[in-house]
């Protein structure tokens, strides 16, 4: 073998070396900014999916389908008449826990329409609020868990109380008030 030929082989090799340090480090770049981005939200598809690159490719996903949502702040008067709205189902819920509860749930979902979120399917939801809202998306799921056993009848007032103060945590953060509404009354 001539020294110009291994002279090309070193540097055909080195040049492999370098692409895939390049892409290596893309990747970890790539996995630090979406573990950052959507936090324990992360963690969880990483579990639900079959490899950490599925879970990406579908963080990613999420990404591009939020970024053509038309999503918008609500304006002052539409904030005071959302926290109002909160007031009064917090009200509520020392007389009847059961319905209050089901009027968190709606009122959380009418004031994602009014931001400008699909609101149809819950898991579609929730992924789209993961782009911007994942540190509360875990209040948000054991919210519409309880509310869940609610509708079946099956749901004890303290675990009404607890769906009623993680919806509490999401409309808080959607309305943009960071009082997060006061406490939840305790019932009877």
């Amino acid at each position: 073998m001539s020294s110009t030929t291994t002279a090309l082989a070193v540097i055909v090799i080195v040049l492999i070396v370098i692409a895939a340090v390049v892409v290596g480090i893309g990747r970890y770049r790539r996995s630090r900014e979406l573990r950052k981005r959507f936090g324990p939200e992360y963690e969880r598809v990483v579990a639900e999916q079959p490899s950490r690159r599925a879970a990406e490719r579908d963080l990613q996903g999420r990404e591009r389908r939020h970024a053509e949502l038309s999503l918008k702040e609500l304006e002052p008067d539409q904030r005071q008449r959302y926290a109002e709205q909160w007031q009064r189902t917090q009200a509520h819920f020392v007389e009847q826990p059961e319905i209050a509860t089901r009027e968190a749930d709606e009122l959380v979902t009418k004031v994602m329409a009014d931001r400008g979120y699909p609101v149809g399917d819950f898991d579609t939801q929730v992924q789209d609020l993961s782009v911007e809202h994942a540190e509360t998306l875990g209040h948000y799921r054991e919210a519409h868990e309880i509310n869940q056993v609610n509708e079946r009848g099956q749901a004890s007032t303290e675990q009404l109380r607890q769906a009623l103060m993680h919806y509490r945590i999401l409309f808080a953060e959607l309305v943009g008030d960071a009082s997060g509404g006061g406490p939840v009354p305790r019932h009877g």
